[in-house]
């Protein structure tokens, strides 16, 4: 196993977020790191996702009838030191049915400031053959379906390498890489005194900066973590929470997805300028980079909600991946607000009755929306403040994502409107007013009954099947 480096600790990292524009049907959605002192590692990682992302458009436009194709990248950081960094991405596809995942680890050399694909870690050619035969070797005790004929000595087959804490060099492989189906991971480590002869320089700087790194909490999901997640701190609430009677004045939510990226920052200053609330549904992978914003938007009024660990499709899922899917982001979220969200919201408003149910279990309510400004795919910021604006009406809860710059840019104009229309911008909880929210139910808007209803025949009939 590797033991990745918490990204919060590396100065000068933010994370970028690609959704793919104007995709159709398809579900898409790609995070990488950008750090600033290696420009040069995130050109390197926003060419290898945009290759990939073309190659899933084109494979899925000759097939119109696949039910919405998904395509999902997240990331780790298999190492960073002063002399390395070592970026593992996950790419998951499904064109239909079936979910692959592919691994590649892309890694920056600090010292000749060079980005670089894996099998640089390996000296040269004779190297990477001699690791091939060891490879093959440690795959011959698995049985099948594993072929260790499969391995060869091809950059294509070892573009995932990294480090364990041991030292030792762990080789993974994509799905039916080195087999007839997908096995999940599959992984081979060569242990240290095998492999160092065959490092190169950057291998061995690799090799020490992952060399005694040990795991400094619990791993997600675990007993442990959901332990410290639910029961030590109290439920999220905004710290204003109380001061608006939404049942006397006209309130609106303004809600974003997805970050927080690299324009957070400036979109918290623009509201704290404007005296204005937000709901924040955060990423877990981005919130775990970035836990220090998170926690301004706690202590500025905002509310902090779960939007799942990596923005996968949730009615995709098993109910237990389901689960990880939200448990992860619950701990990740909980460590840097020091408090339980209660609130989540499912990738691309994806939902269902195993959905629901995850939720209510694990104590959280369903929020989607009614006022889509249609962002991820709108350049122009006057185009989003049109819609946002057009569109509110009392109790309404817009969608708005604050990883896009063009969302960001809309925000002082969509404030200035809506203030001139009387609206006061609240969290989603204070819409409901005293009634508040269930877990497991499923809200769009507080638009009908009086300002604390809710609204969508859907979200009824999921409701309905979700609860007893």
């Amino acid at each position: 196993m590797i033991n990745y480096v918490d990204p919060s600790r590396v100065q000068g990292l933010s994370v970028r977020t690609m959704n793919g524009g104007d995709t159709g049907d398809r579900r898409v959605h790609v995070t990488y790191p950008s750090i600033d002192d290696a420009p040069r590692l995130s050109e390197k990682i926003r060419r290898t996702v945009t290759e990939r992302l073309d190659r899933f458009i084109r494979d899925t436009s000759m097939n119109t009838a696949l039910p919405h194709p998904e395509f999902n990248v997240d990331w780790q950081l298999a190492a960073a030191s002063d002399q390395v960094i070592g970026v593992r991405l996950r790419t998951g596809e499904s064109l239909g049915a079936d979910w692959s995942e592919s691994r590649t680890t892309v890694w920056y050399d600090r010292v000749d400031r060079r980005a670089l694909d894996s099998t640089a870690l390996i000296r040269d050619d004779s190297a990477l053959a001699e690791l091939a035969r060891i490879v093959r070797e440690s795959l011959n005790g698995r049985g099948a379906p594993v072929d260790p004929r499969a391995v060869r000595p091809d950059a294509e087959l070892f573009d995932s390498l990294s480090f364990n804490p041991h030292g030792e060099l762990v080789v993974e492989f994509d799905d039916y890489q080195v087999s007839g189906g997908p096995l999940g991971r599959v992984a081979v480590a060569v242990p240290a005194v095998e492999v160092a002869p065959l490092l190169s320089a950057t291998g061995l700087r690799a090799q020490r900066a992952a060399a005694g790194r040990a795991r400094t909490s619990p791993p997600m999901g675990s007993d442990e973590s959901i332990e410290a997640a639910s029961t030590v701190k109290l439920p999220a609430r905004s710290s204003r929470a109380g001061s608006v009677d939404c049942a006397r004045v006209k309130c609106v939510a303004l809600t974003y997805d997805d970050g927080p990226g690299p324009d957070t920052g400036r979109l918290l200053d623009i509201l704290a300028g404007a005296d204005a609330r937000a709901t924040f549904f955060s990423v877990g992978s981005n919130a775990a980079a970035r836990p220090e914003l998170l926690r301004r938007m706690r202590q500025e009024g905002h509310l902090v909600a779960n939007h799942t660990w990596s923005h996968r499709d949730l009615t995709s899922l098993s109910t237990s991946r389901i689960a990880d899917q939200i448990d992860r982001a619950q701990y990740t979220i909980t460590q840097a607000i020091w408090q339980v969200p209660t609130l989540m919201r499912p990738p691309y408003g994806a939902s269902s009755v195993q959905v629901a149910s995850v939720a209510r279990r694990l104590g959280l309510s369903v929020v989607r929306w009614n006022v889509d400004t249609e962002d991820r795919r709108e350049p122009d910021p006057g185009a989003i403040a049109d819609r946002a604006v057009s569109r509110a009406r009392p109790g309404a809860i817009i969608l708005m994502h604050d990883v896009h710059g063009a969302t960001v840019d809309a925000a002082p104009e969509i404030l200035r409107r809506l203030k001139e229309k009387g609206y006061t911008f609240v969290t989603v909880p204070e819409l409901y007013g005293p009634r508040g929210m269930e877990p497991g139910r499923t809200y769009d808007s507080a638009a009908s009954g009086g300002g604390w209803g809710r609204s969508g025949s859907v979200t009824r009939a999921l409701e309905k099947q979700a609860l007893p």
